[in-house]
């Protein structure tokens, strides 16, 4: 199967198999328009800080695309989208799909990417497909919708929360390490465009003045992600096992008031099964269970850590290396050579 990048000449067929997307990056799903041809000019170009790559299949039966995003520096790549939905597709099976992620993969490798993310309806044919390819299943994730006529309740009394700032970065980070399993942690990061802290420790300069905002204790313990766009808002929060049922829902119910149009646009929240006590949380302030999904990896190449050349390999292999061995023969000889010469001094 021939596996290209896109080019302009091919903006007609996308916009034809567009209409049939099966869309795997929930953030974007919810919040832009992620399945518009138009993306296909942006595929060399950042935008926010993303770079979106854009990938056309050809054999015998029907042509597929498929896209994927890079973030700057971050060595995970996800993938977007596939077109037109398996489920859709011709009786030919998934071979095409299966040499589409293969050359999804190699192309998200070129780009230095190290892996390649998925979310995926776990009840669709194109799980089975994505396992087959090589993907993994490492966590899953439901997400809640509230609509735009709902409200929260009164009462529900928003926490006061705080826009994170660049010296906030390590106390996020201690705080994902600390509720994240480690096997997610490299390929579950939530969105860092916006967020908001809840009870960070340090001192804030308000009016010149020093201010202790939050509680009287040591570390960050909630962090919720924003990402705000034109068809949604979608949020996945971070907070801490600790924090009680009630001061949960002021948490998010703070976060939510935080967010400029959240009473016009619908509310996607994330919640990932590590998080899943949040549940009751959700459905007091309104919102109803939508999709559930698997995050499933592909892994492109293996990190090495640091590579130990410190000391000439010929050193290292000569510190590795037994100590000769003295054969019995050659000490025999000594013990004679010193007999003989204890007679002649007799």
């Amino acid at each position: 199967m021939d596996i290209r990048a896109a080019r302009l000449v091919d903006l007609p067929l996308i916009a034809r198999l567009i209409e049939r997307t099966t869309l795997l990056d929930s953030e974007l799903a919810y919040t832009r328009e992620a399945n518009i041809p138009q993306n296909l000019l942006l595929e060399r170009f950042p935008l926010s800080g993303r770079e979106l790559y854009t990938l056309i299949g050809r054999d015998a039966r029907q042509p597929i695309i498929g896209q994927f995003r890079l973030r700057g520096e971050t060595p995970i790549a996800r993938a977007v989208y596939l077109a037109p939905s398996l489920d859709e597709a011709s009786e030919g099976g998934d071979t095409a799909y299966l040499h589409l992620l293969d050359g999804m993969t190699a192309e998200a490798g070129r780009r230095g990417a190290h892996a390649l993310t998925a979310e995926v309806d776990e009840f669709s044919r194109l799980f089975v497909t994505m396992r087959t390819a090589g993907f993994a299943v490492y966590a899953r994730q439901q997400i809640w919708v509230r609509t735009p006529d709902k409200t929260t309740p009164a009462h529900i009394v928003p926490a006061a929360l705080m826009e994170a700032r660049d010296e906030d970065s390590l106390d996020i980070q201690s705080l994902y390490c600390n509720i994240v399993p480690k096997l997610v942690q490299p390929v579950g990061a939530p969105p860092m465009d916006t967020g908001y802290v809840y009870g960070q420790p340090d001192q804030r300069q308000i009016n010149g003045q020093k201010a202790r905002v939050g509680k009287a204790r040591i570390g960050l313990q909630g962090y919720i992600a924003v990402s705000e766009g034109k068809s949604g808002i979608y949020m996945m929060p971070l907070l801490h096992p600790d924090i009680l049922f009630e001061e949960a829902s002021s948490i998010l119910a703070g976060a939510i008031a935080r967010v400029r149009h959240a009473d016009r646009l619908p509310l996607y929240i994330c919640v990932r099964r590590y998080q899943d006590w949040l549940e009751e949380t959700l459905i007091d302030l309104g919102f109803e269970p939508g999709k559930q999904q698997a995050v499933m990896v592909r892994h492109i190449a293996v990190g090495v850590r640091q590579a130990m050349f410190a000391a000439p390999v010929r050193h290292a292999l000569e510190a590795g290396m037994p100590a000769p061995i003295i054969p019995p023969t050659s000490r025999l000889h000594e013990l004679e050579s010193n007999r003989i010469t204890d007679r002649r001094e007799v």
